[in-house]
């Protein structure tokens, strides 16, 4: 019986921490516009970001068959936490479609941080089978092996040869030591 209700207050804090990442203000709703060009301002800021940051990712972007940009993943939780995020995929310089990124994960957690996901489709086939799918998992439909920085600031070559490459920048800068996997991500209807 505790267990249970411990079970059901953990849920429950779960579900206010992420409640608080949105406000419904009685304002109408943003159109599909607006929205659309806040994730394509957004990935742009990011991208300029990561060319800044990361010496050589912009030629690493330019190889890309297709880049998929969330500008803004904010995650929160209290033991049982969640992210969420919207963003662009752009092929051959062109918006392409936009997706919307969500996980969830269980553990010692509590608070909230936003972070910025970029992911390379280097591969044909790797864009393709992203693309045609009715939905994609990291992991699962794909494997994304995060970018290195080496000690001299410089893409580690060495982790920039798989066919889906990711990077991921928060407020302190890149982000080595994190997980994709089970990731989703769906295409938004907009």
């Amino acid at each position: 019986m505790l267990k249970r209700i411990f079970a059901a207050m953990t849920l429950a804090c779960a579900g206010l921490a992420l409640s608080g990442c949105t406000t419904t203000t009685g304002e109408a709703k943003p159109s599909a516009a607006a929205v659309k060009t806040e994730i394509e301002q957004g990935a742009y800021s990011t991208l300029e970001r990561l060319y800044k940051e990361v010496p050589g990712s912009r030629e690493l972007v330019r190889k890309a068959n297709g880049v998929l940009v969330f500008p803004n993943v904010v995650a929160a939780g209290l033991v049982v936490g969640g992210e969420y995020g919207k963003g662009v995929l752009r092929t051959g310089g062109q918006v392409a479609d936009y997706y919307s990124v969500a996980s969830l994960s269980v553990g010692f957690q509590a608070g909230a941080q936003s972070k910025a996901v970029v992911l390379l489709f280097m591969s044909r086939e790797a864009l393709d089978k992203f693309r045609n799918g009715k939905g994609w998992t990291a992991g699962v439909d794909g494997s994304v092996a995060l970018i290195k920085v080496g000690a001299n600031g410089e893409i580690d070559t060495a982790t920039a040869n798989n066919p889906i490459q990711g990077f991921v920048l928060t407020n302190a800068g890149l982000m080595a030591n994190l997980n994709l996997e089970g990731t989703k991500i769906s295409k938004l209807n907009l």
